[in-house]
């Protein structure tokens, strides 16, 4: 059985995020279009959307998604601003 990912994101957004009082309508947005499962490796695709931290290499791991929605929120980023992340780990903060 395949999964939905377009699915998931939506219910990772709303059964998640926002109760998180992730509430900043571009944060949102962004969480529900970018694509997280590009982002975690393999084998942990289906899980890219569960309220856990996923493992990564060099013993980092990816957040769980409502502290990289509370993280967007609370840095408030202006369209005219850029950011120098360094440290990426999976890279889905940065995009």
């Amino acid at each position: 059985m395949s999964m939905n990912f377009d699915h998931a994101r939506i219910h990772m957004v709303e059964q998640q995020v926002r109760p998180w009082e992730v509430l900043d309508a571009r944060v949102l947005e962004l969480l529900e279009t970018t694509h997280r499962e590009d982002f975690v490796p393999v084998r942990y695709r289906k899980s890219a959307f569960a309220d856990i931290a996923i493992p990564l290499d060099h013993d980092q791991n990816m957040m769980k998604p409502v502290i990289e929605g509370r993280l967007l929120q609370a840095l408030e980023i202006k369209d005219d601003e850029t950011v120098l992340e360094i440290g990426t780990g999976s890279g889905f903060i940065t995009a």
